[in-house]
């Protein structure tokens, strides 16, 4: 009988909950316990998703000793400072996307990690679903050739007031942390590392962006155009393109149930990839199988690659002006 995985989630919102019922669909997963900032919201979403634990504070969560993994559902901004405690009190863990807020705080996490010989992996959990892996698979096998491009946009109207994490930057807000990881994150899982990137936003009045397009060069040859939004509904589609044909992840590609091969010669097929649960259930079948191995990392999510891309995402800022208070050294 496999090692039963016990589980707490530090945080209590909506990207929480949708780890909370991920959970419930995974074999020998437990979620044990909960922690939010005050007793009521820790009470309360406790109860919804049957949580025996209740704690009304992060640390007592991560000082929690029924508690093997702790997954963080928390802003961007507390992502490392959480991180980093649950690391110290001998917790394995997943962190929710973006990982950090650059590149500084993501290796002080990573190194933690090492050091404690703890699992550590950033919940970016498109790349598990069966769909995407399904796509790497037809491309390691040759379907469409050589891959030379990929094209992505994801995009929607956040009709929010300014203090809303989403346009705050005290919170981390902006596109390109909050959603422009995915393209991001996805055209370095299919072309490979990040060489080169240009990137032109257009900025709020809070002074985040809020929509931004990037070109990515990428290592063995390939580009990749993306683009990002929180003014626009877009298709949300990606598309990657070889030398003997396309497939394509239509319609939330960051979310997908099927893809569409269709080869330079031959006929177009659609292959069925239905995801378990609400989705969020591969990234914990994943931490769970590497913690039961005694892996220190995913192979499919790799801290070198965590590490990468919040470089990327770092110039990437750079060349747009956005400079949060975790890059002036300010703690949130």
């Amino acid at each position: 009988m496999e090692q039963v995985i016990r589980w707490g989630i530090l945080g209590t919102g909506k990207i929480a909950q949708a780890m909370a019922a991920a959970l419930r669909d995974v074999p020998g997963a437990q979620l044990v316990a909960v922690a939010s900032r005050t007793l009521e919201s820790a009470e309360r979403f406790g109860a919804q998703c049957a949580a025996p634990r209740r704690h009304a504070s992060y640390q007592a969560l991560a000082d929690d000793a029924g508690v093997d993994v702790i997954y963080i559902a928390t802003p961007h901004t507390l992502h490392a400072q959480n991180a980093l405690m649950c690391l110290a009190a001998g917790k394995h863990v997943v962190c929710e996307k973006p990982f950090t807020m650059n590149a500084r705080e993501a290796q002080s996490v990573i190194t933690l990690a090492r050091e404690k010989k703890l699992f550590l992996m950033e919940a970016m959990w498109s790349r598990f679903l069966p769909a995407v892996q399904e796509a790497q698979r037809l491309i390691a096998s040759g379907a469409i050739g050589t891959v030379q491009q990929l094209q992505a946009d994801i995009g929607f109207v956040a009709n929010f007031p300014p203090e809303h994490r989403l346009l705050n930057p005290l919170l981390g807000g902006g596109a390109l942390l909050d959603i422009g990881i995915y393209p991001l994150s996805m055209a370095a899982f299919f072309l490979g590392p990040v060489t080169q990137v240009q990137t032109l936003a257009e900025m709020g009045p809070t002074g985040v962006d809020e929509q931004a397009v990037f070109s990515l060069l990428h290592e063995g040859g390939g580009s990749s155009s993306c683009a990002c939004s929180m003014r626009a509904l877009s298709p949300t589609e990606l598309t990657i393109t070889g030398t003997l044909g396309r497939i394509r992840l239509p319609g939330r590609f960051y979310k997908p149930d099927h893809l569409i091969i269709e080869p330079m010669d031959g006929e177009r097929r659609v292959v069925d990839a239905p995801f378990i649960g609400n989705g969020y259930t591969h990234e914990a079948i994943e931490a769970m199988r590497c913690i039961r191995a005694g892996l220190l990392e995913s192979p499919l999510m790799p801290h070198a690659e965590t590490l990468a891309l919040m470089a990327v995402l770092d110039t990437m800022r750079g060349q747009v002006g956005l400079v949060y208070d975790a890059d002036r050294g300010v703690v949130a």
